[in-house]
């Protein structure tokens, strides 16, 4: 078989996944992020030369995986950390939570722009701080950052501001001028940033990530960047993540609100990052290919079977953002969807003020579940305007 076979489907009803078990099985789902396809082989070869072990004791911090980490955000955004500057995480997540404890008291402010993944926006409300949100600004085929709102929304309460880039659910890759304008008025609000970039390495033709961190170091002192194999390499259960961090004061602020309450990560989500990042490269570039021209698909085939349904173009991830408010879909379209379509989609409204009316659908899959989903939407469409 080969090593990028991303066409074969594989069967993920008996795997205690989440996103193939939550609905009845004519429900073709394409909603959680993660993708359908299997782990890189050299991952899996790690995997298994771990079980075959055959003991799983407490282990040390894994100087290797730090240093591989160091050499892959070099490789690939050429940004300059050091071993000291990376905390290892479970999870993204965690991370942001983790960034509202340790730099905002109870009741202070947490910025963030909508739509945007759920868990930010519902960060605040489960750290018990104040959500101070703004909305991205529909433009065209994609979304702006609203400067004015931003500085409208800001006060003396604010403290962190939680930046997803790329951004999901709208999948943008923001320019280096937005970046700098957004860090421009954290520094001058006297805000740390905490920037979810864990679709980082998800990023299409013509566009580039660039960490916010990286800028200066003026804002490198200012930021924590949160990153993981957990997306780029489909190995979202192993659990393991990161933060880059590097300035020592916020550091060890940061790294003060772990203690006793977040673990390490665990060493089978170890083993499986240092061979992602070790020897993963090759696959990543293929599968980057596969998801574009998926992209790339859906997008001509929402034009042409669903003239009434916008889809917002995609910079990164592997996520498609659907409007679907001039469709003339009675009510929810997520709803519609599950219903007419027997097709599980996120609900945009989960999402964040901005998100009514529009639906998530994620094309990290092969190509023959893609089609499949087209033809449901299509078929769900054409019976609203009969």
């Amino acid at each position: 078989m080969p090593d990028h076979d991303f066409d074969r489907i594989i069967d993920r009803r008996n795997s205690d996944s989440i996103k193939w078990n939550h609905y009845d099985p004519e429900v073709l789902p394409m909603w959680v992020a993660d993708m359908e396809f299997a782990a890189p082989p050299p991952v899996l070869d790690a995997l298994r030369a771990r079980v075959e072990h055959g003991v799983f004791g407490y282990a040390l911090k894994s100087e290797a995986l730090v240093d591989e980490i160091c050499n892959w955000v070099y490789k690939r955004f050429h940004w300059q950390v050091s071993p000291p500057e990376i905390v290892l995480l479970p999870g993204v997540i965690t991370g942001f939570n983790l960034a509202c404890h340790a730099f905002a008291d109870r009741g202070e402010g947490i910025l963030l722009q909508t739509p945007v993944y759920p868990p930010i926006w519902h960060a605040p409300e489960v750290t018990h701080r104040t959500r101070q949100a703004m909305q991205l600004v529909e433009g065209g085929d994609g979304y702006e950052v609203d400067f004015d709102a931003f500085e409208a929304v800001a006060n003396d309460s604010s403290r962190l501001f939680i930046l997803c880039n790329p951004q999901n659910p709208v999948g943008r890759v923001f320019r280096r001028d937005e970046l700098e304008h957004m860090a421009e008025l954290c520094l001058r609000h006297n805000l740390v940033i905490c920037s979810d970039e864990i679709h980082s390495d998800l990023v299409f033709s013509g566009h580039r990530h660039l960490p916010i961190a990286s800028l200066s170091p003026e804002i490198a002192r200012r930021t924590v960047t949160l990153m993981a194999p957990s997306k780029t390499f489909n190995i979202a259960g192993l659990e393991c993540a990161f933060a880059v961090i590097q300035d020592g004061n916020l550091r060890q602020r940061y790294e003060r609100a772990c203690q006793g309450v977040v673990p390490g990560v665990n060493l089978m989500g170890r083993s499986a990052a240092l061979a992602a990042y070790r020897h993963g490269g090759e696959w990543l570039s293929a599968l980057l290919k596969y998801l574009e021209a998926n992209r790339d698909f859906l997008s001509a085939a929402v034009r042409e079977h669903l003239p009434a349904t916008r889809m917002v173009k995609t910079e990164g991830t592997y996520l498609a953002w659907l409007d679907c408010r001039r469709s003339g879909i009675p009510g929810n379209p997520a709803k519609f969807f599950l219903k007419q379509a027997r097709l599980g989609l996120n609900d945009g409204a989960t999402f964040g003020p901005g998100g009514e009316g529009f639906v998530r659908l994620n094309f990290g899959c092969p190509r023959p579940l893609l089609e499949d989903g087209v033809q449901r939407l299509q078929t769900a469409w054409q019976a609203v305007q009969s």
